[in-house]
Parts: structure tokens; sequence; C-alpha cells
């Protein structure tokens, strides 16, 4: 199968300008310097680096985790920065799916019960979205587990569920193959990118080379730059098996 990028007029994802500081005693990091890109429905982009170059920070202000001191995040149309908490968690929350390398479920709710409070927290209960994701990604028979009670599969796909619970305009994926197997790791891929086919834009931060290669295009940070250019259209996606 091969995804191609939405034409449209209005990006699901832009960061104009972004600087982050951080201080410890008198002494000043810089982990992000006028770092600017966009990220279109439809669209998969991976963001590479050496650690310590901003992926994480980066990653945490595009979510609204985190303000960054210079410059502004929008998402879906929805000015993100330098807004108060409720309003970044309400957008979050809407808009925003986000996939962590672990701890993506609440250890004392079932499967469905992380789905069903992630739907919560954006204002809506949608029970039959919850069963097509459940569905889709073969929990039916598990709706009920705890985290504790899964497999590793099993644990990776619930946790894309609940990124996807509110059917969000942009997908942040941090580290997601880092801790699996082959067979995992690919599987879950493969659901990112069929987001994208789906109309989602998908930004995953990744160490990973067979991972980065799968990506539309690729945003490199260097000291908190952006190495090379941020525009170009590498390939077009497929979906392939991927290794961790």
């Amino acid at each position: 199968m091969t995804i191609r990028p939405h034409t449209v007029k209005t990006p699901a994802l832009v960061a104009e300008n972004l600087y982050r500081f951080f201080h410890t005693g008198s002494e000043e990091t810089l982990a992000l310097r006028g770092v600017s890109f966009a990220v279109e429905p439809g669209e998969v982009v991976a963001v590479t680096g050496p650690s310590g170059s901003g992926k994480s920070t980066l990653l945490a202000c595009l979510a609204g985790l985190d303000e960054p001191d210079g410059g502004m995040v929008t998402v879906a149309g929805e000015q993100l920065s330098r807004r108060p908490e409720a309003h970044r968690a309400a957008v979050r929350a809407r808009q925003i799916g986000m996939l962590f390398q672990t701890n993506n479920l609440l250890d004392h709710l079932s499967v469905e019960g992380n789905i069903a409070f992630a739907q919560r927290l954006a204002g809506r209960r949608d029970t039959a979205r919850t069963a097509r994701l459940l569905d889709e990604f073969g929990l039916g028979h598990r709706r009920g587990a705890r985290p504790s009670q899964l497999s590793g599969g099993e644990s990776a796909r619930a946790g894309l569920a609940v990124a996807l619970a509110n059917d969000p305009a942009v997908v942040l994926a941090d580290e997601p193959t880092g801790e699996l197997d082959t067979t995992t790791a690919s599987m879950v891929i493969d659901l990112l990118l069929e987001r994208a086919l789906a109309g989602a834009a998908v930004v995953i931060v990744t160490h990973s080379p067979a991972v980065a290669k799968v990506a539309m295009r690729q945003i490199r940070l260097r000291d908190g730059r952006i190495d090379g250019p941020t525009n170009e259209t590498v390939r077009d996606l497929q979906l392939v098996s991927v290794p961790s």
C-alpha cells in the first residue's frame, strides 16, 4: 500500500521559530534555536538527531507539555503556545494523540477504560469509536484487561488506541519502537502510517534509521537547530517491516 500526502492549504501542525532555554545555576543550555517547520495532514515526518540535540524538548513543545521561550506552535489552526495550561490541555486532548515509548496506559484502568478516559478528557464519550478501535487493533477480547495483564504487543496496540481515542489531527510518537521486538515494532509503525492515510499528521521522534527511512521526510536536529532542509519529500510511504 502506498501512502501519499493529501494536498491541503492549512498544515495540521506548525512550529514557528521555536526557542527553548534551560538554566542550571549560571549555565544556560539552548535546547531549541529557531526551529521552524510544518506538517500537513496525511504526512509522516521523522525527527532525528543525536542525544541532546533537542528532540525531546521539541516534542514537549509541540504537545503543549512545555512552553517555548520564543516562537509559537499551532495545531489544527489553534494557537497552542502562550496559552493557559487549561487551554493547552483542552487542545491536546481534542487534537493531539501522544504515543510514548512506555507508560501509555493507566495501571488501574482496563484497556477499554483507558480509551474512555482519554475521551472524557476531550469532553466526549464515543462508545462506537472505542469499539472500532478495539476491533481494529485486535483488542476486542482484551477490552477488560488491565495493563499488567497485557503482552508487549497488546500493550503497544492499546497505547496507540488510547492515542487515537479522539481521532486527533496530529499524532506525536516518541521512540515508539524503542523497546519492542521486530514484529511488534513493524505493527506499530504500520498502524501509524495507516493513520496518515486516514488524514492525520504524524511526527515520529526516533533514533532508529530503519524507522526514519519509512517517513516521507526527515527533520534532523543538531545542537537545537535544524540541520538541512525541512520541506523536501524524500519518498512516498509504504507499509513495510521495520526493525526496532
